[in-house]
């Protein structure tokens, strides 16, 4: 059996972070992703996804991801039944984040908290003289054995 979906999408909203009694983070967001073929009227439709991250992956979501925002979310679905005020059944479909990626930049999010402006002044720099050649600034070693390679 397998249970495994991956989107990417565009946030609606600002994720919301709260905490259950225990103190475990969790942060809900919703994700908007469109459909891959056009209706009969020739339009794109989007579909709206409700996403939960547990932990401190939710922390970092709710921290650096904002609305607007492109993301990537691999996870699992989980279909969820209570009762509402009303009395009513309600089925509720979200997906389990496992692994959230940040696909776009984010220019118009504040800097991470704790970082000086002088550190963010140097990646400024470094971004802008990377714009041309996204590698020219990593000159680490690749570490790799003939094992790695696939052929």
């Amino acid at each position: 059996m397998l249970n495994r979906i991956i989107l990417i999408g565009r946030l609606t909203a600002d994720p919301e972070l709260r905490y259950t009694p225990s103190g475990t983070a969790v942060a809900s967001f919703s994700l908007a992703v469109d459909r891959s073929r056009p209706n009969q009227a020739g339009e794109r439709e989007t579909d709206f996804i409700n996403i939960v991250v547990w932990q401190k992956l939710g922390e970092l979501c709710a921290q650096y991801l904002r609305k607007g925002r492109l993301a990537a979310v691999e996870g699992r679905l989980q279909i969820r039944t209570y009762d509402n005020r009303e009395g009513q059944r309600v089925r509720v479909a979200e997906v389990i984040a496992d692994n959230v990626r940040f696909l776009d930049r984010g220019d118009n999010v504040d800097s991470p908290a704790g970082q000086s402006q002088g550190a963010a002044a140097g990646r400024d720099k470094r971004e802008s003289s990377m714009q041309g050649d996204p590698f020219a600034d990593d000159s680490r070693p690749i570490d790799l054995s003939d094992d790695d390679l696939p052929f």
